[in-house]
């Protein structure tokens, strides 16, 4: 029997930049790993292979951005494509979670705990990435 005690990954994926989290091993909280700057899909899915099997990861959770009236749109395409080349490079599971307003909720979180605006643009996609992580587990709650 496979334990229920794994870390789980989520990606934000944007144009420029793909916000990290990390779950604990009992998949209770997530908590914001890093922001990749990224270079091009080979490299990016390269260094979060590599991530994943430093971290023990069993899952990687993609932010599937859909418009909001819920259809899919170039950007929902182009995660499923760099899932494509990821799951060439890891063994562990590929899952899409609904990312929208995740952006917006980061955003205001990182508004009302009055953090300026350069340092929102290090953190946001961390933190967008946190939050997709959270909403996750809180709806999976595994083991139960």
């Amino acid at each position: 029997m496979e334990s229920t005690y794994y870390k789980t990954m989520a990606l934000d994926l944007g144009e420029r930049r793909i916000g990290i989290a990390l779950s604990d091993l009992m998949g209770i909280i997530a908590s914001g790993l890093e922001t990749y700057e990224r270079k091009n899909i080979q490299t990016d899915c390269d260094y979060i292979s590599k991530l994943a099997v430093k971290h023990g990861v069993k899952e990687i959770v993609m932010g599937l951005p859909k418009n909001m009236d819920g259809t899919s749109g170039v950007r929902v395409e182009k995660t499923y494509e760099f899932a494509e080349e990821l799951k060439k490079l890891t063994d562990a599971k590929i899952v899409f979670y609904d990312e929208r307003l995740t952006t917006v909720a980061a955003e205001k979180l990182l508004i009302s705990a009055d953090v300026s605006r350069q340092k929102r643009k290090t953190v946001i996609d961390k933190l967008a990435a946190t939050i997709i992580l959270q909403d996750y587990l809180n709806f999976n709650q595994r083991g139960k």
